[in-house]
C-alpha cells in the first residue's frame, strides 16, 4: 500500500532550526543532516510498520549520524504517514506528543496545504 507524507509543521521548524545550527559549525553538515532525514524518510515510506511503536500509535526512527528521532504515526485509513516531530535525543517526547496538530502537506517538495489531525 502507498502511503502520502505528511509533516506537521512543528517536525519542519525543528528540521530547519537543526539544519541551520549545522551549518554555522561547519558549511556541508546540514545538507548532510537533511540528506539523512531524506534517506530515513524514504525507509519509512518503503515499510513504515518496520520501525518500533514506542508511545501508542507513534513510531520512532534513531538517526544513526545524527541524535535525533523521527517520530511518525501512521493513518491508515487516509493512507498518509504523519511526521509529528524530529528531535534532539536530549529532550523529552512525551512534550512532543500532545493535542491535535496541525500539519503540512508535502508531495515531493511542495507543500499543498494545512490540515490537522489527532494522533491520540
Amino acid at each position: 500500500m502507498k502511503y502520502a507524507l505528511l509533516f506537521r509543521d512543528k517536525a519542519v521548524a525543528e528540521i530547519k532550526l537543526a539544519y541551520d545550527w549545522y551549518e554555522e559549525q561547519m558549511i556541508g553538515l546540514g545538507e548532510r543532516f537533511l540528506n539523512t532525514i531524506k534517506h530515513n524518510t524514504d525507509l519509512i515510506l518503503s515499510n513504515p510498520n518496520t520501525f518500533k511503536t514506542t508511545y501508542k500509535n507513534f513510531k520512532e526512527v534513531y538517526l544513526k549520524e545524527f541524535p535525533f528521532i523521527i517520530v511518525y504515526f501512521i493513518d491508515k485509513s487516509d493512507h498518509k504517514i504523519i511526521i509529528i516531530s524530529v528531535f534532539h535525543c536530549s529532550r523529552n517526547p512525551k512534550k512532543n506528543l500532545r493535542n491535535n496538530y496541525l500539519i503540512t502537506v508535502i508531495v515531493g517538495s511542495k507543500p499543498l496545504g494545512q490540515t490537522k489531525v489527532s494522533a491520540l
